[in-house]
């Protein structure tokens, strides 16, 4: 495996399929990408949706995969049977706080709220110092093209620095997914510009 490549990377994306196919076929590649390049899967712990289809496809490579649900999602969202790894919390907050410490850099394939939720969150801690791990969109067929343009009406609107939209790269093909990380900046973030009175 060359140096740069992530240990282990978290993947956020829908519990369902989504209407287009092709993106079906992108969470199945991203899978056979991470077994093929012997990173560990880091991700909600579904078996349904695009969740299902990233594990089951890393897990037919031969990657190790790691899922983290809440008991209370474990019957709703059918778990995982068989993973290498199922690690059940209590909350939401508790998923994703283990989700993000078990994480080298963090993958967005298409989703609903709860993939924008999870986003948003890894981006604030981002922009905040709380850590330097590169985020990666996969916009697969202009999905997340509504996303960029919101991030660049906050820039421009001057709730946050230019600098910060360096802390996401949005990607077409998975081809770029590991250069794209590899080139990421991995220093701190620049000190947040408060607007005092």
């Amino acid at each position: 495996m060359p140096k740069n490549n992530p240990p282990a990377l978290c993947v956020f994306c829908g519990s369902r399929f989504g209407a287009d196919p092709a993106t079906r076929d992108t969470a199945i590649q991203l899978g056979a990408l991470m077994a093929r390049e012997g990173i560990r899967l880091i991700y909600g712990g579904g078996g349904v949706g695009l969740m299902g289809l990233v594990a089951n496809a890393a897990l037919a490579g031969g990657a190790k995969v790691v899922g983290v649900i809440p008991d209370f999602l474990l019957q709703r969202e059918a778990g995982h049977p068989d993973l290498t790894e199922t690690v059940v919390v209590q909350t939401m907050h508790e998923r994703k706080l283990q989700m993000f410490e078990r994480s080298d850099a963090f993958v967005v394939l298409p989703g609903g709220l709860g993939t924008l939720e999870e986003f948003f969150e890894v981006l604030s801690w981002r922009t905040l110092g709380l850590h330097s791990k590169p985020i990666v969109i996969v916009d697969q067929g202009g999905y997340w093209k509504p996303l960029a343009d919101l991030l660049r009406g906050v820039v421009d609107n001057g709730f946050a620095d230019r600098a910060h939209l360096d802390h996401v790269a949005f990607i077409s093909d998975l081809e770029q997914l590991l250069p794209t990380i590899a080139a990421m900046p991995a220093g701190a973030a620049p000190e947040k510009t408060l607007d005092r009175m």
